[in-house]
């Protein structure tokens, strides 16, 4: 996890975990004592049980949170659909905790006490999150960058620090450009060039020194770039500095070499191992939890459609190592929805779309005959999503590294879908290609996991469905 994102940004995540994990506890402790207020001895009687039950309730009440993104590194949201996603995260994690007190009837606290606990708790949560996004918005608390080189790569970057800049953890505090380079960046936002670059770096109180050069052929400060080293200062590429800050490649400026022998790329026989594992053992819980669903979804395409027609669709795809396989969809479309065969993505408001295919891709039901697809080892649970053969070969023409989301298995949920919405053409083919290679470079089962539980935020608010 370390390697796919900053250990400053790290540290932010553990604390605000860990704060609000105290904070939940605290909730319990106070609903205990409003609650048994005025008989005191049936307030110590439960405070003699009460030390393994507050971390049950602070632990699932945050997985609700995660489940809902509040705890992802980048929050692209307004402040009331943060408070409204917490709001949904509290409701979860307290459905959550009855379904577990009736499994483990010694761990349950009273309705009552639940009650207060999860009122309490989201004020508590609430008010600290407000001071601490606030807190870590303050200028002076951001990682000050000093940009080297201010062409056209630094122009992109800079970009990068304006776009949503009230959530980016960092400050560029000027450009340095280098020699033969035409600055693409406003003149105000130059440094002196004339000046070493650990002098700059000091006087800056620079944390970070970002390589942005448009042509390293020139040839770069190692030197200084060493001395500002030994000042304590970081020193990143551009390619790298992207990747870590916005979850995804800049494939315009990667290039293969930078691929080569940067980190990543886990294809270890563990980590197959592992993933594999991780995928039985969720995909059999989902389906156990699922299989009612999928009978009603099964009945209502039957009663719109009639006797006859299929209620299962099947579609060639392209898996891993560009190997095709069948991939199994409850039929959301009409049966000739493709008659003249020719393969075409899915529009906004799609008329070839049934009354219950709108329903059953809105919370994504459509998707689960996948789980078979991911039992039988063809699909992953996590991992890009599987296009059609035509898209394929079609893509991999126009778009740079398009072959390399291919060395996994499709997924069933992914991360270009949690942070980029519906893909209908090649533009956003190509946007999602950016996050599908991060993914390619950076999974884990840490990651996986924490994309499953937020695939729970996009099956409730329905984001990026078609």
């Amino acid at each position: 996890m370390v390697s796919m994102i900053r250990k400053q940004a790290l540290r932010l995540l553990m604390l605000l975990a860990a704060c609000e994990f105290a904070l939940l506890g605290i909730s319990v402790y106070a609903a205990v004592s409003v609650r048994y207020y005025s008989d005191h001895s049936e307030f110590v009687k439960f405070l003699d049980h009460l030390g393994g039950r507050l971390p049950i309730f602070a632990a699932v009440v945050m997985l609700g949170l995660a489940a809902m993104g509040q705890y992802q590194l980048q929050i692209r949201s307004t402040w009331f659909g943060i408070l409204a996603r917490q709001a949904v995260g509290f409701l979860l994690g307290g459905l959550a905790l009855v379904i577990f007190y009736y499994a483990v009837p010694s761990a349950y606290i009273g309705r009552g006490v639940l009650g207060l606990a999860l009122l309490i708790g989201f004020v508590l949560v609430t008010l600290f999150r407000i001071a601490f996004l606030r807190l870590t918005e303050i200028e002076s608390l951001k990682r000050r960058v000093i940009v080297l080189g201010a062409g056209q790569r630094a122009a992109q970057l800079l970009a990068l620090a304006q776009d949503h800049s009230d959530r980016m953890g960092f400050r560029i505090v000027g450009f340095v450009p280098c020699r033969g380079e035409t600055p693409k960046v406003r003149q105000t936002q130059l440094l002196d060039s004339g000046e070493p670059l650990y002098t700059l770096a000091k006087r800056e109180q620079a944390d970070e020194i970002v390589v942005a050069v448009d042509d390293r052929r020139g040839g770069l400060p190692m030197e200084a770039l060493l001395e500002c080293r030994q000042l304590g200062v970081s020193i990143s590429d551009m390619t790298t500095f992207f990747e870590l800050e916005s979850g995804r490649l800049q494939l315009s400026f990667t290039d293969p070499s930078w691929l080569v022998f940067s980190g990543g790329f886990d294809a270890s026989p563990l980590r197959k191992f592992s993933k594999r594992c991780f995928d039985l053992v969720v995909a059999s819980l989902v389906l156990l939890l699922t299989w009612p669903l999928m009978l009603l979804v099964a009945l209502a395409i039957r009663l719109e459609s009639g006797s006859g027609q299929p209620i299962l669709y099947t579609q060639e795809r392209v898996g891993a190592l560009g190997k095709n396989f069948r991939l199994y969809k409850f039929r959301s479309m009409r049966t000739d929805a493709e008659r003249d065969g020719v393969a075409r993505w899915a529009r906004q408001n799609d008329d070839r779309v049934t009354r219950v295919g709108r329903f059953i891709r809105k919370i994504r039901l459509d998707e689960l005959p996948q789980l078979w697809n991911v039992l039988k080892g063809e699909m992953s649970l996590i991992g890009p999503r599987p296009e059609r053969p035509q898209f394929v070969a079609d893509l991999s023409n126009k778009l740079r590294y398009y072959s390399l989301r291919h060395c996994l298995k499709p997924g069933l949920a992914g991360w270009a879908q949690l942070r980029y919405p519906y893909g209908a053409s090649d533009e956003d083919a190509a946007e999602k290609l950016k996050y599908d290679l991060y993914y390619v470079k950076n999974q884990s089962t840490l990651f996986d996991f924490m994309i499953l539980i937020q695939t729970l935020e996009v099956v409730l608010f329905g984001r990026g469905a078609r």
